[in-house]
């Protein structure tokens, strides 16, 4: 099982390209029948909202204040965690980490998961790269890995958070 990445910090882009290399690792995990799937499960929801909420609080403002991105990129970025959130749900609520369930939830997690790690790689951080400077990414990593880390210790990652997270999303969704 990949063990739960901390940062110190350093390039905003680097800290969140190993985050996604850690998803994709822990994805294979949870496909696999002989690992400890509800650990897994555990870790990954963990790093998965702490992520995803650092990013919302931290890094996206960041980008679209230095015009890196636009605020139509930063609402599709925020609408598929709301999608991943969603899906991570739905698995998280399956009982039995052996049954076939648990495979299909696994299954559509990973295929939003993989969806929004492409696209933000291509659309959110090529930008970052290329658009902000160094000083910027490096102060930015660090607000992230700070963040992120504060929201790893809160239990960011528990199934009552992530059910309020959820409903907040569909709230917000209606009435938009």
């Amino acid at each position: 099982m990949p063990k739960i990445l901390q940062h110190a910090g350093g390039d905003v882009v680097e800290v969140i390209l190993a985050d996604h290399r850690w998803f994709e690792e822990a994805l294979r995990e949870l496909r696999d029948v002989e690992s400890d799937r509800a650990a897994v499960l555990a870790d990954l929801a963990t790093v998965l909202i702490a992520h995803a909420e650092a990013e919302e609080s931290k890094v996206y403002p960041q980008l679209r204040k230095k015009d890196a991105i636009d605020a139509e990129e930063v609402e599709h970025s925020e609408h598929e965690h709301d999608e991943g959130n969603e899906a991570l749900l739905e698995l998280m609520e399956v009982e039995d980490t052996a049954s076939e369930e648990f495979s299909e939830k696994t299954h559509e997690l990973s295929e939003a998961l993989s969806h929004h790690l492409d696209e933000e790689e291509r659309d959110v951080l090529n930008p970052a790269r290329t658009d902000v400077s160094q000083e910027v990414r490096d102060d930015l990593g660090a607000q992230f890995a700070a963040e992120r880390a504060r929201l790893i210790e809160s239990g960011a990652g528990s199934i009552e958070n992530v059910r309020k997270l959820v409903a907040a999303a569909k709230k917000k969704q209606k009435s938009s």
